[in-house]
């Protein structure tokens, strides 16, 4: 489980890759504090888990739903990633209810500026803006935003100087892909609320030759 509270940039130092998989190598600082192998870190908001650990950095296998639904395919030597490790027990919950599951992608519309605030302007599809409300919560590339605005076919979202500067959203500029993860809460709800599909009535077995045979 993670917040959406991005701890540093890493960069990419290796990528390895197997028919339909990867393996990542990532050099980071903070977040090797007390990094263990099988720990779990949010790599641009995607959850994997770490496979080494060395003192400039760590790896992780990705597998091939992840490659599918995420933009970590695209990564390349030396490509900058958001790093966040899992929450621990006694820290702060500053973002929202992040796992690190990427729902999908989207693409950077616009960006504008007003005044100190940078607007972004994500297209995402149907079947991920359904979950997304305005002044709800969103996790873009694993930073937990607050939705500004959302219309039938994008949602907008305005950054502080700060989460610009220090995460990877800040160099990105219209046209790049970004990972998605909506907020859980919302798709939980809807599963809960589906109907259930009537059960098949089931036969009691009893005939008009059964009862015949009985006496009746």
């Amino acid at each position: 489980m993670f917040t959406g509270i991005i701890e540093e940039m890493g960069a990419v130092r290796a990528v390895k890759r197997g028919a339909n998989s990867s393996l990542l190598s990532i050099g980071a600082r903070v977040v090797l504090d007390d990094l263990k192998i099988g720990d779990s870190v949010a790599v641009n908001g995607v959850c994997l888990t770490a496979t080494s650990v060395d003192q400039s950095g760590f790896t992780a296998d990705v597998m091939h739903e992840t490659l599918n639904r995420s933009s970590l395919g695209a990564l390349t030597v030396g490509s900058p990633v958001n790093l966040e490790r899992a929450m621990a027990a006694n820290g702060r919950f500053g973002g929202h209810i992040v796992s690190g599951h990427i729902d999908g992608t989207g693409h950077i519309q616009s960006i504008r500026r007003d005044d100190i605030a940078l607007w972004y302007t994500i297209e995402a599809a149907p079947a991920l803006l359904r979950y997304i409300v305005e002044k709800g919560s969103v996790a873009i590339d694993g930073i937990s935003l607050t939705v500004a605005a959302v219309t039938e076919k994008d949602f907008s979202v305005s950054l502080i100087p700060h989460t610009a500067s220090v995460t990877l959203l800040g160099r990105k500029r219209p046209g790049d892909i970004v990972n998605l993860e909506t907020d859980i809460i919302g798709k939980y709800v809807e599963k809960l609320l589906q109907p259930k599909e009537p059960a098949a009535p089931q036969s009691s077995g009893i005939t008009w030759e059964f009862l015949a045979e009985n006496g009746f």
